[in-house]
């Protein structure tokens, strides 16, 4: 079966500098010597978790865009994370899904961190992103989203649309990383599939604290690797077989729930 190899860059982001950030990633993406096939960045990777979208965000042919666009052609990899989008007046924490050939996909982040004043200056998305590579569906999601298990769950009755992988792009405060570390490794075991989750490291602009914590966990809830505090750049081989084995001898997914989301 298909191997897919996955790079987590871990880094702390200064405060609503786009240049700096932008640099900064750069070099940290240049610097990957490994084969990877997919590079995944943080939430809002560009700016911080800045509520000033009417001061920072871009419309989807900006800079930002332009930069993943040019950074996955020259690596021949994926290169995914969230920035703020402004599209026909409203804005966007929006997760690009940037192909080597130029073509992306795009998630709107559905959940919106009400405590953080999100949900005052975005719009949240209304459809889920199930991106494929090699045979592999990836599930893309964005840092508030994982607390909210329904939008993650596997269609119970199609184990032929079930995802292998989850992604989840974070600013995740350190105050807050039992509920990270958990959640992902809930999502991983209730699922029975790889999760990634990429949180920054650092301080905002706000002085709230960020623990990093960016992780690989596999099907049966095992930690494959974990990262606190440090800035890190970490890439790793996923194997599909471990999938296969662990819903053929566990087939949790046939006694779930039948519903729908209703949009």
């Amino acid at each position: 079966m298909a191997s897919l190899t996955i790079t987590l860059v871990q880094t702390n982001i200064f405060w609503e500098d786009k240049n700096a950030n932008i640099e900064m990633l750069q070099q940290k993406i240049d610097s990957i010597k490994e084969k990877t096939e997919i590079i995944i960045l943080p939430e809002m990777f560009n700016t911080g978790f800045s509520m000033k979208p009417e001061l920072f965000a871009e419309k989807m042919d900006g800079e930002t865009v332009g930069w993943m666009k040019k950074i996955a052609a020259l690596k021949k990899a994926i290169i995914t994370g969230s920035l703020m989008i402004e599209e026909d007046g409203k804005y966007f924490n929006r997760l690009i899904w940037m192909l080597p050939t130029g073509d992306f996909g795009v998630y709107d982040k559905r959940h919106l961190f009400a405590f953080g004043d999100e949900d005052s200056h975005y719009t949240p998305g209304n459809k889920k992103l199930i991106a494929s590579v090699k045979g592999w569906k990836i599930n893309l999601q964005v840092c508030y989203d994982l607390r909210f298990p329904v939008w993650a769950r596997q269609p119970a009755d199609d184990l032929e649309n079930h995802y292998d992988l989850l992604i989840n792009v974070a600013n995740w405060p350190e105050k807050r990383s039992v509920a990270w570390k958990t959640l992902l490794r809930a999502r991983a075991i209730e699922n029975q599939c790889f999760v990634a989750g990429v949180n920054r490291a650092g301080k905002d602009g706000k002085q709230i604290s960020y623990n990093g914590g960016s992780t690989i966990i596999g099907p049966l809830g095992e930690i494959i690797y974990e990262k606190n505090a440090e800035e890190d750049i970490y890439t790793y081989t996923l194997e599909k077989e471990k999938i296969s084995e662990c819903r053929s001898h566990f087939p949790f997914w046939k006694d779930a729930d039948r519903f729908r989301i209703a949009e």
